[in-house]
Protein backbone atom coordinates (compact mmCIF):
# COMPACT_ATOMS: atom_id res chain seq x y z
CA UNK A 1 0.00 0.00 0.00
CA UNK A 2 2.94 2.10 0.95
CA UNK A 3 4.68 1.42 -2.53
CA UNK A 4 1.13 2.51 -4.48
CA UNK A 5 1.28 5.47 -2.63
CA UNK A 6 4.56 6.94 -3.52
CA UNK A 7 4.42 5.93 -6.66
CA UNK A 8 1.44 7.90 -7.31
CA UNK A 9 3.11 10.35 -5.27
CA UNK A 10 5.77 10.68 -7.89
CA UNK A 11 3.19 10.48 -10.61
CA UNK A 12 1.61 13.44 -9.04
CA UNK A 13 4.90 15.03 -8.66
CA UNK A 14 6.46 14.36 -12.53
CA UNK A 15 3.13 15.82 -13.94
CA UNK A 16 3.13 19.15 -11.36
CA UNK A 17 6.80 19.54 -12.37
CA UNK A 18 5.64 19.06 -16.64
CA UNK A 19 3.06 21.64 -15.94
CA UNK A 20 5.02 23.96 -14.24
CA UNK A 21 7.90 23.55 -16.94
CA UNK A 22 5.11 24.37 -20.30
CA UNK A 23 3.74 26.94 -18.15
CA UNK A 24 7.23 29.14 -17.56
CA UNK A 25 8.29 28.07 -21.14
CA UNK A 26 4.59 29.42 -22.64
CA UNK A 27 4.79 32.51 -20.59
CA UNK A 28 8.01 33.29 -21.28
CA UNK A 29 7.50 33.00 -25.13
CA UNK A 30 4.58 35.06 -25.06
CA UNK A 31 6.37 37.70 -22.44
CA UNK A 32 9.51 37.81 -25.27
CA UNK A 33 7.01 38.46 -28.07
CA UNK A 34 7.54 34.97 -30.05
CA UNK A 35 4.21 35.25 -30.86
CA UNK A 36 2.22 37.84 -32.20
CA UNK A 37 -1.09 39.72 -30.56
CA UNK A 38 -4.12 38.28 -31.20
CA UNK A 39 -2.48 34.70 -32.62
CA UNK A 40 -4.69 31.96 -32.29
CA UNK A 41 -2.79 28.91 -29.98
CA UNK A 42 -3.30 25.23 -30.71
CA UNK A 43 -3.35 22.50 -28.38
CA UNK A 44 -1.60 20.28 -31.05
CA UNK A 45 1.26 23.04 -31.73
CA UNK A 46 2.16 23.47 -28.02
CA UNK A 47 1.79 19.91 -27.33
CA UNK A 48 4.41 19.08 -29.52
CA UNK A 49 6.55 22.09 -29.10
CA UNK A 50 6.71 21.45 -25.03
CA UNK A 51 6.47 17.69 -24.92
CA UNK A 52 3.63 17.62 -22.62
CA UNK A 53 0.09 15.86 -22.91
CA UNK A 54 -3.33 17.57 -24.33
CA UNK A 55 -4.59 17.40 -20.73
CA UNK A 56 -1.36 19.09 -19.26
CA UNK A 57 -1.37 22.17 -21.95
CA UNK A 58 -5.13 22.15 -21.68
CA UNK A 59 -4.18 23.24 -17.54
CA UNK A 60 -1.37 25.44 -18.95
CA UNK A 61 -3.80 27.47 -21.23
CA UNK A 62 -6.72 27.61 -18.49
CA UNK A 63 -3.98 29.13 -15.72
CA UNK A 64 -2.68 31.82 -18.19
CA UNK A 65 -6.32 32.47 -19.33
CA UNK A 66 -6.89 33.17 -15.54
CA UNK A 67 -3.65 34.96 -15.60
CA UNK A 68 -5.06 37.60 -18.65
CA UNK A 69 -2.10 36.31 -20.49
CA UNK A 70 -4.50 34.51 -23.39
CA UNK A 71 -7.61 34.69 -24.43
CA UNK A 72 -10.44 32.04 -24.48
CA UNK A 73 -13.87 33.03 -26.48
CA UNK A 74 -16.11 30.21 -27.77
CA UNK A 75 -15.81 29.37 -31.85
CA UNK A 76 -12.75 31.27 -31.54
CA UNK A 77 -9.96 29.54 -29.13
CA UNK A 78 -7.38 30.41 -27.28
CA UNK A 79 -5.83 33.39 -28.53
CA UNK A 80 -2.65 35.34 -27.24
CA UNK A 81 -3.89 38.49 -25.56
CA UNK A 82 -4.17 41.73 -27.49
CA UNK A 83 -4.94 45.16 -25.65
CA UNK A 84 -6.72 48.40 -26.60
CA UNK A 85 -5.31 52.07 -26.71
CA UNK A 86 -7.48 52.43 -23.42
CA UNK A 87 -6.21 49.24 -21.76
CA UNK A 88 -2.56 49.71 -22.82
CA UNK A 89 -2.60 53.38 -21.64
CA UNK A 90 -4.45 52.22 -17.79
CA UNK A 91 -1.76 49.02 -17.47
CA UNK A 92 1.38 51.52 -18.46
CA UNK A 93 0.01 54.45 -16.18
CA UNK A 94 -0.19 51.28 -12.95
CA UNK A 95 3.17 50.41 -13.94
CA UNK A 96 4.50 53.75 -13.75
CA UNK A 97 3.01 54.17 -10.36
CA UNK A 98 3.89 50.73 -8.73
CA UNK A 99 7.36 50.89 -10.51
CA UNK A 100 8.20 54.28 -8.94
CA UNK A 101 7.19 52.90 -5.44
CA UNK A 102 9.13 50.15 -5.92
CA UNK A 103 12.11 52.12 -6.58
CA UNK A 104 11.56 54.23 -3.42
CA UNK A 105 11.46 51.35 -1.48
CA UNK A 106 14.72 49.97 -3.45
CA UNK A 107 16.88 52.87 -2.09
CA UNK A 108 15.68 52.21 1.56
CA UNK A 109 15.71 48.72 1.71
CA UNK A 110 18.57 47.70 -1.03
CA UNK A 111 21.73 45.48 0.73
CA UNK A 112 24.90 46.17 -0.19
CA UNK A 113 24.69 42.57 -2.41
CA UNK A 114 21.49 43.66 -3.85
CA UNK A 115 23.05 47.40 -5.03
CA UNK A 116 26.19 45.93 -6.05
CA UNK A 117 24.23 43.07 -8.62
CA UNK A 118 22.30 46.27 -10.23
CA UNK A 119 25.71 47.85 -11.14
CA UNK A 120 27.19 45.08 -12.31
CA UNK A 121 23.85 44.47 -14.31
CA UNK A 122 24.22 48.53 -15.45
CA UNK A 123 27.43 48.06 -16.55
CA UNK A 124 26.66 45.09 -18.49
CA UNK A 125 24.22 47.03 -20.03
CA UNK A 126 26.57 49.89 -21.06
CA UNK A 127 28.84 47.01 -22.53
CA UNK A 128 25.90 46.45 -24.85
CA UNK A 129 24.72 49.27 -25.62
CA UNK A 130 28.76 50.16 -26.61
CA UNK A 131 28.34 47.17 -28.81
CA UNK A 132 25.35 47.36 -30.36
CA UNK A 133 23.81 44.46 -29.21
CA UNK A 134 20.43 45.46 -28.88
CA UNK A 135 18.87 41.83 -27.84
CA UNK A 136 21.43 42.02 -25.22
CA UNK A 137 20.75 45.40 -23.88
CA UNK A 138 17.10 44.91 -23.75
CA UNK A 139 17.36 41.38 -21.48
CA UNK A 140 19.82 43.60 -18.75
CA UNK A 141 17.56 46.40 -18.71
CA UNK A 142 14.71 43.78 -17.94
CA UNK A 143 17.27 42.02 -15.23
CA UNK A 144 17.51 45.69 -13.56
CA UNK A 145 14.50 46.06 -13.11
CA UNK A 146 13.56 42.71 -11.75
CA UNK A 147 16.09 43.42 -9.46
CA UNK A 148 14.52 46.84 -8.30
CA UNK A 149 11.80 44.79 -7.33
CA UNK A 150 13.55 42.49 -5.53
CA UNK A 151 15.05 45.18 -4.01
CA UNK A 152 11.95 47.20 -2.75
CA UNK A 153 11.67 43.92 -0.32
CA UNK A 154 7.78 44.70 -0.88
CA UNK A 155 5.76 41.91 -1.45
CA UNK A 156 2.24 43.43 -1.52
CA UNK A 157 3.66 45.93 -4.16
CA UNK A 158 5.55 43.38 -6.38
CA UNK A 159 2.38 41.07 -6.57
CA UNK A 160 0.34 44.01 -7.80
CA UNK A 161 3.19 45.07 -9.85
CA UNK A 162 3.65 41.18 -11.24
CA UNK A 163 -0.02 41.39 -12.34
CA UNK A 164 -0.11 44.41 -14.89
CA UNK A 165 1.27 41.94 -18.00
CA UNK A 166 2.94 45.15 -19.21
CA UNK A 167 5.34 43.32 -21.20
CA UNK A 168 2.65 42.54 -23.46
CA UNK A 169 1.36 46.11 -24.20
CA UNK A 170 5.18 47.02 -24.84
CA UNK A 171 5.39 44.16 -27.43
CA UNK A 172 2.27 45.06 -29.01
CA UNK A 173 2.59 48.90 -29.42
CA UNK A 174 6.56 48.88 -29.82
CA UNK A 175 7.67 51.56 -32.66
CA UNK A 176 9.79 48.69 -34.68
CA UNK A 177 11.53 52.04 -36.79
CA UNK A 178 12.15 53.34 -33.64
CA UNK A 179 16.45 52.87 -32.92
CA UNK A 180 16.81 50.48 -29.72
CA UNK A 181 17.48 51.46 -27.03
CA UNK A 182 15.87 54.52 -26.83
CA UNK A 183 18.08 57.67 -26.54
CA UNK A 184 18.78 58.56 -22.93
CA UNK A 185 17.45 54.98 -21.53
CA UNK A 186 20.95 54.24 -20.31
CA UNK A 187 21.41 57.75 -18.67
CA UNK A 188 17.65 56.86 -16.99
CA UNK A 189 19.00 53.66 -15.55
CA UNK A 190 22.04 55.37 -14.02
CA UNK A 191 20.23 57.55 -12.13
CA UNK A 192 18.10 55.21 -10.50
CA UNK A 193 21.30 53.37 -9.54
CA UNK A 194 22.97 56.36 -8.11
CA UNK A 195 19.42 57.78 -6.08
CA UNK A 196 19.04 53.41 -4.86
CA UNK A 197 23.09 53.42 -3.96
CA UNK A 198 22.78 57.48 -2.01
CA UNK A 199 19.84 56.09 -0.36
CA UNK A 200 17.29 59.04 -1.25
CA UNK A 201 13.94 57.57 -1.78
CA UNK A 202 12.77 60.48 -3.42
CA UNK A 203 15.00 60.94 -6.07
CA UNK A 204 14.43 56.98 -6.95
CA UNK A 205 10.58 57.42 -7.52
CA UNK A 206 11.21 60.83 -9.66
CA UNK A 207 13.97 58.84 -11.40
CA UNK A 208 12.12 55.30 -11.84
CA UNK A 209 9.04 57.27 -13.19
CA UNK A 210 10.35 59.54 -15.42
CA UNK A 211 12.00 56.46 -17.19
CA UNK A 212 8.73 54.26 -17.30
CA UNK A 213 7.05 57.64 -18.87
CA UNK A 214 9.66 57.80 -21.30
CA UNK A 215 9.41 54.57 -22.25
CA UNK A 216 5.64 54.76 -22.32
CA UNK A 217 6.12 58.19 -24.85
CA UNK A 218 8.25 56.04 -27.25
CA UNK A 219 5.26 53.68 -27.82
CA UNK A 220 2.60 53.64 -30.57
CA UNK A 221 -0.19 54.04 -28.20
CA UNK A 222 -2.83 54.74 -30.94
CA UNK A 223 -5.12 52.74 -33.65
CA UNK A 224 -3.28 51.43 -36.82
CA UNK A 225 -6.02 53.84 -38.60
CA UNK A 226 -4.71 57.12 -36.65
CA UNK A 227 -0.99 56.22 -36.81
CA UNK A 228 0.75 59.34 -38.27
CA UNK A 229 2.59 58.69 -41.88
CA UNK A 230 5.36 57.61 -42.55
Amino acid sequence: MVEVREHADAQDKTSRTRHDEAYEGLRSLLLSGGIEPGARLTEAELTSRFNVSRSTMRSVLVRLTQEGYVTSEVNRGVRTRSFSVEEAADILEAREVLESALAGKAAERATAEEIEELRRTLEFMEDCEARGDQAAYSQGNRKFHQQVKAAAHQRTLARAYDTLLYPLVMRQYRNLSAHHPRAGSLEEHQAILLAIVTRNPEAAVAAMRHHVASARQALLLHPPSEQPPG
